[in-house]
């Protein structure tokens, strides 16, 4: 058995059994970092103690109600009332704004930019 074993070690020795592995050939001039495996990642723990909450909320959206005299007027003629708001806010946020703040029903917004 052991001579048997040292035959065929002393054949793999013979005949190479370990190749050497030949350079690889660069077709190009620029050499580019190999693209390795990037593991997401997985913290400990939150880096934040608390989630941040969202500042742009109803309160934020709705400034304050219009008051000037044609403001008055379009209550009491067209039963429209008219707000002050935030420049950011769309019409779906404007609607659901004033919807959850003074419980009416919104027909329809009507924005205007004021400068």
């Amino acid at each position: 058995a052991v001579a048997g074993k040292a035959k065929t070690a002393a054949k793999a020795v013979r005949k190479g059994n370990v190749q050497k592995e030949s350079a690889k050939i660069h077709t190009k001039v620029h050499f580019y970092k190999p693209k390795t495996l990037k593991l997401a990642r997985t913290p400990k723990y939150s880096r934040k103690s608390a989630p941040s909450l969202n500042k742009f909320d109803k309160f934020a959206i709705v400034k304050n109600p219009l008051t000037t005299e044609s403001a008055m007027k379009k209550i009491e003629d067209n039963n429209t009332l008219t707000f002050i708001v935030d420049t950011r806010a769309n019409k779906r946020q404007i609607r659901q704004a004033i919807k959850s703040m003074y419980d009416i029903d919104v027909a329809r917004v009507n924005t205007r930019r004021v400068v």
